[in-house]
C-alpha cells in the first residue's frame, strides 16, 4: 500500500510536469509555501545521504513515505492543485509551483532508485525521454539557502490553524451541510498572538481550500469548533456567498462580471482571454 501511494505520487507529479517548460524561478522570487518545499527537500537531503552511507534504507524509505504521503499529496498537491488548474500561463504563483514540482521529482526519484530502481527508471525516462538512465544520475545538489528554520517554524503554525479548519469542515461534510470546502467561507477566532501573527500577509482561503475565510483576533463564540490540541483556535462554519465558478469551483460574488465568460469568476476570466490569446482552446 505504500509503494502504491508514493507511486501515486510520483505519477501525478508526471502529469502536472507535462505542462512545465523548464523555466527556473529564483528563490528570491519563489511563494512561500514553494519556499517551505524547498527547505523539506534541503532537510531530507541531509537524511538521505546519512541514511545511504549507514545503509539504513529503512529510514530513508520512511521519511521518503511520509513526505509524500503527508507532506506533499495531503498538503501541498492539495493546496496548489488551484493554482496549477486555473491560473493563468503567466502566473509567477503557478510557475514557481511548476519549478519546485519539477525538483520535488528529481529529488525524490533519485533518493528513491537505489531501492525501487524500476519505477524510478520508469518515471525519470518518462520526463525525461533523452536520458540514459536515472541510475547514472548523482542527487541533486541543494543549495544551502533552501534551509530555513524561521519559515518551517511559521508555517508550523499556519498549519495548526488550518487543521482546526480542516476539522470543523469535516463534521459539516458529516453533516451533508456542505459537499465540498469549496461551499464553506469559515471564520476563524484565533486569541493566540504567535498562530495571529504567522497568518499576517497569507490567502488563508487558499491554504484550507475553501472559497473564503475571515480571521477575528478573539476567542470566538463557546459553541465554535475547537481543537484540544491547538489552543487558542475557534472556528464557526459559514457558508460561501456567491455564485459556483463553472471552472474553479469556487463560490464568489464576482461570477457573471464578465460579459465573455459570465459563467467564471474575474480570475478565470482572465486566465481564460490570456489562453485564447495564446491559441489554446477553452
Amino acid at each position: 500500500d505504500a509503494y502504491r501511494k508514493l507511486r501515486n505520487t510520483i505519477r501525478w507529479m508526471l502529469g502536472t510536469l507535462a505542462h512545465d517548460k523548464g523555466e527556473e524561478i529564483a528563490y528570491a522570487d519563489l511563494p512561500e509555501l514553494e519556499k517551505l518545499m524547498l527547505h523539506r527537500l534541503a532537510e531530507l537531503d541531509t537524511l538521505v545521504r546519512e541514511g545511504y552511507d549507514a545503509f539504513d534504507f529503512k529510514k530513508i524509505a520512511r521519511s521518503l513515505i511520509d513526505f509524500s504521503n503527508v507532506e506533499l499529496s495531503a498538503f501541498y498537491f492539495d493546496v496548489r492543485k488551484d493554482t496549477l488548474y486555473c491560473d493563468a500561463p503567466s502566473s509567477l504563483k503557478r510557475r514557481a509551483s511548476l519549478a519546485v514540482i519539477r525538483k520535488l521529482f528529481e529529488c525524490l526519484v533519485t533518493w528513491l532508485a537505489p531501492m525501487i530502481p524500476f519505477t524510478a527508471e520508469e518515471a525519470w525516462l518518462s520526463l525525461k525521454p533523452d536520458a540514459v538512465s536515472v541510475h547514472l544520475e548523482q542527487f541533486p545538489a541543494v543549495p544551502a539557502e533552501w534551509l530555513n528554520p524561521a519559515l518551517a517554524e511559521k508555517w508550523e503554525k499556519i498549519r495548526k490553524v488550518r487543521s482546526v479548519v480542516t476539522g470543523a469542515l469535516e463534521i459539516e461534510r458529516r453533516e451533508k451541510r456542505i459537499g465540498s470546502s469549496l461551499e464553506a467561507a469559515p471564520v476563524v477566532h484565533v486569541a493566540d498572538k504567535a498562530l495571529l501573527a504567522a497568518l499576517d500577509g497569507q490567502d488563508f482561503a487558499e491554504i484550507c481550500i475553501t472559497s473564503a475565510v475571515s480571521v477575528a483576533g478573539d476567542e470566538g463564540p463557546a459553541e465554535a469548533f475547537r481543537l484540544n490540541e491547538v489552543a487558542g483556535v475557534a472556528v464557526e462554519p459559514k457558508l460561501a456567498e456567491g455564485k459556483k465558478c463553472a471552472r474553479s469551483w469556487k463560490i464568489t460574488a464576482d461570477v457573471g462580471s464578465d460579459p465573455e465568460f459570465p459563467e467564471v469568476s474575474a480570475r478565470d476570466a482572465a486566465a481564460l482571454r490570456e489562453l485564447k490569446a495564446l491559441g489554446i482552446t477553452v
